[in-house]
């Protein structure tokens, strides 16, 4: 049976555009641009040879355009894994439910979406100015645990090692982590030879989730160092930041391609950081445009 999906669950404004991006659907490209800062949406921009739409809504911006004759949208989404559902939900909206009908779509669409961030390092071989292709990315948020065939789509072995390493199995107070691998296609297209592949730890904060400790004390102090000494299978966790976990798991969920690329702007084991990054972020964009 055909599902209809009611006015309350898929919102649409009266000028016909999904609900917070206000983006129509013939506004959106097949290959997309997530960007945290809405104001690296026109630096992106900046690169395309036309645009044929620019909106702003909220901390939504959305500029598509073309790059040496690709078809690219790029979409400010504000920090957060929250910020990501919103995002990754109306955007596969916009490309996968007819409004009209308020109907699935017969023939589904499938984005290549690629996000470009800043992170901290978490690995000496992780210094200021390099870019991690987040080829893992474990979840510190539980956004994934409200959707229906989490398990299916996740590395549930290296969920139970890294949960029995950080002392957090049985412990109710803490989040249930989720690990999801990035599209494996995107990662060799974006990453190449030439980035760190990465795991990457998404948290629900700046500060406390993070690490960092300010007036307030952290549950546990030794968090980084227990994050920074573990490994599975080969794999040490390289970076934190607020948003790969949500992208990679929805997108897996929902048939995209995605991953998350980004520039190490504080490395927390050295206790650096490079506040200048913004000089050096339209090189990774550069980058990410020429290989999406």
């Amino acid at each position: 049976m055909e599902k209809k999906f009611a006015e309350s669950e898929l919102i649409i404004n009266k000028d016909g555009s999904i609900f917070h991006l206000h983006v129509k659907p013939e506004h959106l490209a097949d290959k997309v641009i997530l960007v945290g800062d809405p104001g690296r949406v026109a630096l992106v921009a900046s690169h395309f040879d036309d645009k044929e739409c620019d909106i702003e809504s909220r901390e939504f911006h959305t500029i598509t355009g073309t790059y040496k004759q690709k078809r690219i949208t790029v979409i400010s989404t504000g920090i957060g894994c929250d910020n990501i559902d919103i995002v990754m939900n109306e955007v596969d909206a916009l490309a996968n439910i007819d409004f009209k009908t308020r109907t699935e779509k017969s023939q589904l669409r499938h984005l290549d979406i690629v996000r470009i961030g800043t992170c901290g390092g978490l690995q000496p071989y992780t210094p200021e100015g390099t870019f991690i292709c987040s080829e893992i990315s474990v979840g510190f948020d539980g956004l994934l645990n409200f959707y229906a065939g989490r398990n299916a789509v996740c590395d549930l072995p290296f969920e139970r090692a890294l949960i029995n390493h950080l002392g957090w199995s049985g412990n109710m107070c803490m989040p249930v982590p989720y690990v999801i691998h990035a599209d494996e296609s995107m990662v060799e297209r974006i990453a190449k030879g030439d980035m760190v592949r990465g795991v990457t730890v998404a948290c629900g904060g700046f500060f406390g989730p993070q690490g960092r400790q300010l007036r307030v004390p952290l549950t546990d102090p030794h968090q980084n160092e227990k994050i920074e000494n573990f490994e599975y299978q080969g794999h040490r966790i390289t970076n934190f930041e607020m948003e790969s976990s949500a992208l990679a798991g929805l997108a897996r969920l929902m048939g995209h391609h995605a991953t998350t690329c980004c520039m190490v702007i504080a490395n927390r084991v050295a206790g650096k950081a490079d506040t200048s990054y913004k000089n050096h972020i339209d090189d990774l964009i550069e980058i990410v445009l020429e290989r999406i």
